[in-house]
């Protein structure tokens, strides 16, 4: 009795077709990793155009989970994106801000912004880690990496801000005290992880302060808690960022590979020097 050749023994090997599938699906990645280490957002950021329908994948409204392996056209809002081969390394640029820009790429009221003073991008687009206010200026960092962007804001990074603050008002001597024990705002506690007197006296008192986290206004609206009034702000270190003494307002530079590397090590929770 002659037994059946066994279906799968007459297959031994894929067809050409079916292996360019295989290949495709083992470098597939989800399509928001994929425009988040191009540049486009952060992750959350593209998930939330996804769901709002902006972004299309071969010509059909993408959903989350998809998957993608650069091979497709993609279009945010109608404008085809471009993937390019990815650097070890992100670019990542240090911005000196001044009062009177906004960290927005529109406003209604057509004031100044960030990013008409930084350079120009052939793919992708620069993502500002966090804000600054419209008054308040000093270091702002600037990736094209939506997943270090991301990273760095992440509330469980706690990344500590540094702040030179110049206030004005009454002091009875326990301001510093009341500061550094914390107070509650309209959106929960809040606290200094440092803050010390910066000099100077009258209406030119200094204090410098650091924040673990990066709350709208949390500084100005803390010291007015005390009963002070912020007169000026200035951002003077992120992690281990420091902004340079030498770098004019208005003026933006790369951070080297070493202060990259400093600061992917906060995201993956290792330490990383001030200065790094």
């Amino acid at each position: 009795m002659t037994r059946p050749a066994s279906p799968i023994r007459r297959s031994r090997s894929a067809s050409p077709e079916t292996a360019a599938a295989a290949v495709a699906t083992t470098t597939a990645e989800r399509l928001q990793k994929v425009l988040a280490t191009h540049g486009y957002g952060s992750r959350r950021q593209i998930d939330a155009l996804i769901e709002a329908g902006r972004i299309e994948v071969d010509g059909k409204v993408a959903v989350l989970g998809l998957r993608v392996d650069g091979t497709e056209r993609i279009a945010i809002d109608g404008k085809i994106v471009t993937l390019t081969p990815r650097s070890r390394r992100p670019r990542v640029i240090i911005y000196h801000k001044p009062a009177g820009e906004i960290v927005s790429r529109s406003d209604p009221d057509h004031r100044a912004s960030v990013f008409d003073q930084l350079p120009v991008m052939k793919f992708g687009r620069w993502i500002a880690v966090g804000r600054l206010d419209y008054n308040t200026s000093g270091l702002l960092l600037f990736t094209d990496s939506g997943d270090l962007a991301g990273g760095l804001m992440h509330p469980r990074t706690g990344i500590d801000r540094h702040y030179a603050v110049r206030v004005m008002g009454d002091n009875d001597g326990t301001a510093l005290e009341r500061l550094r024990r914390g107070m509650t705002l309209e959106d929960g506690p809040a606290r200094f992880e440092s803050v010390e007197a910066g000099g100077g006296e009258g209406a030119n008192r200094w204090f410098l302060c650091v924040l673990g986290e990066g709350r709208n206004r949390e500084v100005r609206r803390m010291v007015k808690s005390v009963g002070l009034t912020v007169s000026r702000l200035i951002r003077t270190g992120f992690g281990p960022i420091e902004l340079p003494r030498d770098l004019p307002r208005g003026a933006w530079r790369d951070l080297t590979d070493e202060e990259i590397d400093g600061l992917q090590a906060l995201i993956a929770g290792q330490p990383a020097g001030r200065g790094a």
